[in-house]
């Protein structure tokens, strides 16, 4: 029997059969999957999704994707273009996607809940974030001072500590902060806004920090402990302003006189040391 080898058929027909035998193992890994589709592209473009593979690759960033729609859509963030508004606020977005995740800010909507505390969140990825709390994972170091953070935002708000960076001002008073947070908290000094109040007492705090410590009056919990005298005080200034007492650091000087004191003085009060010598005379 005379056989005719033709090496160039007979290596894709090789391929061909390998081909078929790789997308039928992933086919049969598939578990509960029975979707059909009318041509090879539309397979491979969702046999994608399970190979992780991203081929097509962002030519301004290099970021890669899966799909060409997706890359296509990503080109938005470079060419500026933001064909989707939002109809209540009217902020723009460059893709469908990106604008139905803004929609939960208004609606509400927080669908990806945290398995360990319940607490639930609007975007996946804010979820994935939170979950650093429970797992102390913290990814992001400082490459000044090795300090580490669970997230990229914290790091970003640490740099200004080396960088001295204030890129935030008040408009009512000029006082500059490193980070937006800060300003938003600061500026209720202004509009004398105090969104947190006691439960027991009703009384109105501008910061959630300082609620915590007035709870204590209630509690009577003194959470804060002196490690030389032991000594308990229920927030952490007052255990700062105590520890002069073992240091002798008297940090805060009288304008009028010189004389050093381990406590500041308030703006606008009179130096107590100063009342007295008025007295006297």
């Amino acid at each position: 029997k005379e056989i005719i080898q033709i090496a160039h058929v007979n290596h894709q027909h090789l391929d061909f059969l390998h081909k078929k035998e790789e997308q039928e193992k992933l086919w049969s890994s598939m578990e509960g999957e029975f979707q059909s589709y009318s041509n090879g592209t539309l397979l491979n473009k969702h046999t994608g999704v399970h190979t992780k593979q991203k081929h097509f690759a962002c030519e301004h960033c290099g970021q890669r994707f899966r799909q060409k729609t997706i890359l296509n859509s990503h080109m938005r963030v470079h060419t500026g273009q933001n064909h989707f508004p939002c109809e209540l606020c009217g902020k723009r977005f460059s893709g469908k996607s990106t604008l139905n995740i803004h929609m939960r800010v208004h609606t509400g909507l927080k669908p990806f809940p945290c398995d360990l505390c319940g607490k639930r969140f609007s975007q996946k990825s804010t979820l994935n974030s939170h979950m650093r709390v429970h797992t102390r994972q913290k990814p992001f170091a400082c490459e000044l001072c090795e300090k580490r953070f669970s997230q990229k935002t914290h790091l970003n708000r640490h740099m200004s500590v080396h960088t001295g960076q204030k890129p935030f001002a008040c408009k009512l008073c000029e006082k500059r902060f490193s980070v937006k947070s800060t300003l938003k908290r600061h500026m209720r000094v202004h509009t004398g806004q105090k969104p947190f109040a006691c439960e027991f007492c009703e009384k109105r705090f501008s910061r959630m920090s300082t609620l915590k410590s007035h709870m204590s009056v209630h509690t009577g919990q003194k959470p804060f402990a002196c490690e030389v005298c032991g000594k308990r005080f229920s927030e952490k200034s007052y255990l700062n302003r105590h520890m002069s007492v073992h240091t002798g650091q008297k940090p805060f000087a009288c304008e009028q006189c010189g004389k050093r004191f381990s406590l500041k003085v308030h703006k606008g009060q009179k130096p107590f040391h100063i009342f007295l010598k008025v007295q006297v005379n």
